[in-house]
């Protein structure tokens, strides 16, 4: 039953937010339509109005001026993204697939490194500020350690989660993947002080990916993309910075304002041909050795 409201409340939500404002009669026109079910009596939608507000930290308004139009008042945190918006795009998508079970063979999914029970335990001492032992093992490492780190936050990215958290051994933020977390204690009794002055998005802001808070400086840059990839990268920008400042018929420039790091090399050079960096020219020769190197190991005359 629980489950069922929480569906209720997310269709809610996007109705609203997709008219942007509607009456009562029309988002019953809506469910009905939909569902094919009995209108929602009145009582009975203040009740999923209130419980959807409080869920995702929303203010559904009315505007009484013209016929009794509700809205979200804070849409604009939906559009930036973030974790309410995750929620609501996550649990609607679930719902869709949960009521699509006769074609289920024909709908395909990535294999998501869950770290669930990483995950729980996490956002627990994060409440808390509590501070956390693990025992971790790198990629680049051949042993594990274990040691103790105050989490500050968690971010999803290219199908993994990260823990962001102070290493009080090294006295700096450190970024850890939760897949490579062999165990986890959360210290109860020993808080931390969550610092002021971090912020997450900050944090992360002038850079592509999850490799955040070098010495790298913001750089400007400025790359060469064919015309079929052009249109992936207008969908799906690479960064909050990216402009395209002038479009041909084979070819589009982009910009992007960021600090330059591995995994934006990898995701540029993911892009093949249709991709070339311009600007700047340091990054420009960094990308060309690497294309280098990759050819004198595929190099047939090679011995």
């Amino acid at each position: 039953m629980a489950k069922n409201l929480i569906n209720r409340y997310v269709w809610l939500v996007e109705t609203i937010y997709k008219a942007g404002r509607i009456t009562f009669e029309e988002i019953n026109q809506k469910w009905v339509e939909k569902f094919e079910e009995d209108p929602i009596p009145l009582r009975t939608f203040h009740k999923w109005r209130i419980a959807a507000e409080e869920m995702f930290n929303l203010v559904i308004e009315c505007e009484r001026k013209g016929g009794y139009h509700y809205y979200i008042e804070n849409a604009d945190e939906i559009k930036r993204g973030g974790l309410r918006n995750w929620l609501i795009n996550t649990i609607s998508v679930s719902n869709l697939l949960l009521d699509s079970q006769s074609i289920k063979d024909r709908i395909l999914l990535e294999d998501i490194p869950s770290g669930q029970n990483e995950l729980a335990v996490i956002i627990d001492a994060m409440k808390t500020d509590t501070q956390l032992r693990i025992t971790y093992q790198s990629y680049w490492k051949d042993e594990s350690h274990t040691f103790n780190v105050h989490p500050y936050c968690l971010k999803l990215f290219k199908q993994r989660w990260y823990m962001i958290a102070l290493s009080p051994y090294y006295d700096k933020i450190m970024i850890y993947a939760i897949d490579r977390i062999f165990h986890i204690w959360k210290l109860d009794g020993q808080t931390f002080k969550m610092p002021e002055n971090f912020d997450p998005e900050t944090f992360f802001y002038n850079y592509y990916g999850i490799i955040a808070g070098t010495k790298r400086n913001i750089e400007y840059v400025k790359l060469k993309v064919s015309a079929g990839q052009a249109n992936y990268l207008r969908s799906l920008p690479l960064h909050n910075s990216q402009e395209e400042i002038d479009r041909e018929g084979e070819f589009s420039i982009f910009t992007l304002h960021l600090c330059p790091e591995f995994d934006f090399y990898q995701e540029l050079l993911s892009k093949g041909e249709d991709v070339e960096v311009l600007e700047p020219i340091w990054l420009r020769k960094e990308i060309a050795g690497i294309i280098k190197r990759m050819w004198n190991k595929y190099d047939p005359n090679k011995k």
